[in-house]
């Protein structure tokens, strides 16, 4: 008597249909069970008993498919989709067989869904008012809980240690930005109040950038030279579209601006201060915007490299462009593409003008401040905020200066007055705002990006959240707001925010402290620093570059962990130098995104072989001691298949498996015509039915070694049309050859895409004859439909 235990042990499909679904119910009937309740194993029976077996199966599964209703052994749930079954056998001690069903997906009601949401955004309760206003201004929410004897201390020294540092810095990158060194510190302090009110982050210190800075001045520059300005700082400006015109109370080049429809009385400062808050308006505008719309996701195109190449790049040209200053020499600022090249060249042409006053002062200020660096990175975790070198090195440069009477007797190019108090607020022009409309895009984009991802690092390692929309409101209205007030764009700066965590900084009341210490310089010290020597401020710039020239030092680290990702950061980087900082960061992202789509186009294939004693397979060029299994190849194809990578799919399984199943329908065709033509003509004897002359043409069919084709769908996300359709293609091709092809360990979204081609058939039906949960399930399928076969013969 055949038991249950040894039927079940014939039923290798895993994935069978409808009629072998009713077969396992009916092997249920104690009619398979012994008496004796031993179980038979395959091992134990002889092969005649095996083929035996096989055709009783065959013999029942005709008999279920045909005559016993579904009903009447699964119970229907006319409340629910009827979905096909889809059965693999648990390989267990048991050899019992389960069912998986999908779950049945209701579809949502869009109409429903987006008049509730509206209807949720456009009602308005008190207590939701409240919540708008308190998420708009975080501020509200923590402020009132500020833990004062805990936080207090170490706001107030970080705040005033960023303070200082800020103060030498904003008068420096005023140099980067065109602009003077006043509207500097009104950008400093105005964004750190603002976002104070509306930032999330407890640690970000927002204001000046010297990246953003850079941006700025290339934009500023470039409409001066547009208006018919001179770019050089000390030469007597040339004549534009308009008339000359000097003011003898100010000491002033006055314009009478006729360029496209401008008719405003502006000198060159007043000029390049318009462009540069029109600029920061529209930047604002933009970041609000993408707040508002949600577009936070636009700072996933920006992968680590290119963020690294850019600032790489934009740090060679803040570099370049201080030189002229480090030597003293007057030469024009470049502009426009190649500025990098351009500018060295005019450097090496004037370089016999250097000012020997201003090297001198260079390079003690940069040994000077080289050095303090260093030391304190050294002996930081013994120094507990870290030491002020720039302000003294400015302090002391202008006392040398003035004393010295460096500019009169030198010629040392110096700071100038800085006036103390606030100028007058102005609404930044319509007309420039269209003129910087496209340029304020990529600044928006960066200074959102720094941003976030300082506030992201910083809210990961001191535990706790920020929000990203709410951020790029922040940074928006740090833009917005300032722009009347004669200010250009911020960005949060790495440099700043590291100190201020290393300060003992607990929340942005820090912020506070640190416009507080601006505040005091523009009410009161800002005109002691007129003797200040620019040599000074462009060495506090080119010391504060370190730590991005230091990437050059990664390069071998970084293309020893990933060679893409540096040929990303090479491109992006001799893009931002020698073209322009918005354009490289163009190339950048453009490049990464072509660098992925490349590596879709070309994945790795393999063939797999089956690891001895278990039932997992692997690639059998990267490891050693795998088996192949009889009569079957086991494809990999490591990415999404769609129409950038269909041909090299295809030509990756013909090289693997050694068989192009066109060409060889072909090579049979050839053969049949040819074995036809000598049957009619009865010529002489012949190989295989060829001629021994015709058998040379090798028209002979291929003896193929398999016989089942496994494709292992794990590594594949998704499919188009054109992937359903290639697989649609191997499947009919391979066919025709008398090999099956199967598909193993495909999730859900690569059979929903198959089902809706209709890869299975119509209904279906063969579904579970074609799909399988493993490989190792489709692997003993395969052996059970070759032993099928062999027992059919």
């Amino acid at each position: 008597m055949w038991s249950r235990q040894y039927f079940d042990k014939m039923l290798y499909a895993d994935r069978i249909n409808k009629g072998q679904q009713r077969l396992c119910k009916l092997t249920e009937n104690p009619l398979f069970t012994s008496s004796s309740g031993t179980a038979f194993s395959k091992e134990s029976c002889a092969p005649e008993e095996l083929c035996y077996c096989a055709l009783i199966r065959n013999l029942l599964w005709i008999y279920c498919s045909c005559f016993v209703p579904l009903e009447k052994i699964y119970e229907v749930n006319t409340r629910t989709m009827e979905r096909p079954l889809e059965a693999t056998k648990m390989e267990n001690s048991t050899s019992s067989c389960f069912f998986m069903e999908r779950k049945t997906r209701v579809k949502p009601n869009r109409k429903e869904i987006v008049i509730a949401k509206l209807r949720k955004s456009f009602s308005c309760t008190p207590r939701k008012l409240k919540n708008f206003v308190m998420d708009f201004f975080p501020v509200l929410r923590w402020l009132p809980k500020y833990q004062c004897k805990e936080y207090i201390w170490g706001d107030i020294m970080s705040g005033l240690v960023i303070g200082i540092i800020l103060v030498p810095q904003a008068i420096a990158y005023s140099l980067l930005a065109g602009l003077k060194p006043i509207y500097s510190l009104y950008t400093s302090f105005f964004a750190n109040i603002i976002y104070f009110l509306m930032g999330t982050s407890r640690h970000v210190s927002v204001g000046i950038f010297s990246l953003i800075s850079l941006m700025v001045g290339q934009v500023v520059d470039r409409e001066l030279l547009l208006a018919g300005f001179d770019l050089n700082d000390d030469a007597t400006p040339a004549l534009g579209h308009g008339s000359l015109q000097t003011d003898s109370q100010s000491n002033t080049t006055v314009f009478n601006l006729t360029t496209e429809g401008m008719n405003a009385e502006c000198g060159k400062e007043c000029y390049a201060i318009g462009i540069a808050t029109a600029l920061t308006f529209v930047a604002g505008v933009y970041q609000v915007l993408m707040g508002v719309f949600r577009l936070g996701f636009v700072s996933m195109y920006l992968s680590e490299s290119v963020l690294d190449g850019f600032a790489t790049g934009a740090s060679l040209t803040i570099l370049t462009a201080q030189v002229k200053y480090l030597i003293g020499i007057k030469i024009p600022r470049s502009q426009g593409h190649g500025m990098l090249v351009i500018t060295w060249i005019n450097i090496f042409r004037n370089i016999s003008q250097a000012n020997i006053c201003d090297i001198i002062t260079s390079a003690i200020c940069i040994v000077v401040l080289v050095t303090a660096k260093e030391l304190g990175d050294r002996y930081k975790h013994k120094l507990k905020f870290p030491l002020p070198t720039e302000l003294v090195v400015i302090v002391v440069a202008t006392l040398v200066s003035h004393y010295g009477n460096l500019n009169e007797v030198y010629s040392s190019s110096v700071s100038g007055a800085i006036p103390t108090g606030f100028i007058a607020p102005k609404v930044p022009r319509f007309d420039l705002m269209i003129r910087v409309a496209v340029d304020a895009l990529p600044l928006a984009v960066v200074s959102f990006v720094f941003t976030v991802s300082l506030s992201e690092m910083c809210a990961k390692k001191y535990a706790y959240t920020i929000r990203a929309n709410q951020e790029m409101f922040a940074v928006g209205f740090c833009n917005i707001i300032p722009s009347f007030f004669h200010c250009f764009t911020t960005s949060a700066a790495l440099a700043k925010t590291l100190v201020k965590t290393s300060t003992g900084c607990q929340t942005q009341v820090s912020g506070v402290i640190s416009a507080m210490v601006v505040l005091l310089v523009l009410l009161f010290l800002a005109p002691l620093f007129y003797s200040l020597q620019k040599c000074v401020l462009a060495c506090i710039i080119i010391v504060s570059l370190r730590g991005a020239l230091r990437k050059f030092r990664d390069v071998p680290a970084r293309y020893h962990v990933n060679k893409v990702d540096t040929v990303v950061w090479v491109v992006t980087m001799s893009a931002s130098a020698l073209i322009s900082t918005e354009i490289g960061l163009l190339v950048g992202i453009v490049f990464s995104m072509l660098c992925i789509i490349v590596r879709t186009q070309q994945p790795r294939t393999a063939l797999l072989g089956q690891i001895q004693d278990t039932n997992f397979y692997e690639d059998d060029l990267e490891y050693e001691n795998l088996s192949s299994v009889p009569k079957v190849k086991i494809f990999r194809f490591e990415a999404p298949l769609y129409y950038a990578n269909r041909n090299y799919f295809l030509k990756s399984l013909y090289r693997l498996t050694d068989l192009d199943p066109n060409l060889e329908a072909a090579r049979r065709k050839k053969y049949e015509k040819k074995e036809k033509q000598h049957l009619k003509k009865g010529n002489q004897p012949t190989v295989n039915g060829l001629s021994s002359r015709d058998t040379t043409l090798q028209l002979v069919p291929k003896q193929i070694d398999f016989q089942a084709l496994i494709v292992d769908c794990s590594s594949i996300p998704f499919l188009d049309t054109t992937g359903v359709n290639t697989l649609k293609e191997i499947l009919k091709d391979y066919k025709e050859l008398n090999i099956s092809v199967l598909l193993a360990c495909c999730n859900p979204s690569v059979i929903d895409s198959l089902k809706r081609g209709d890869y299975f058939g119509k209904d279906s039906g063969s579904m579970q004859e074609m799909l399988f949960y493993s490989i190792h399930s489709a692997v003993q399928f395969a052996k059970d439909q070759r032993l099928t076969a062999d027992c059919s013969v």
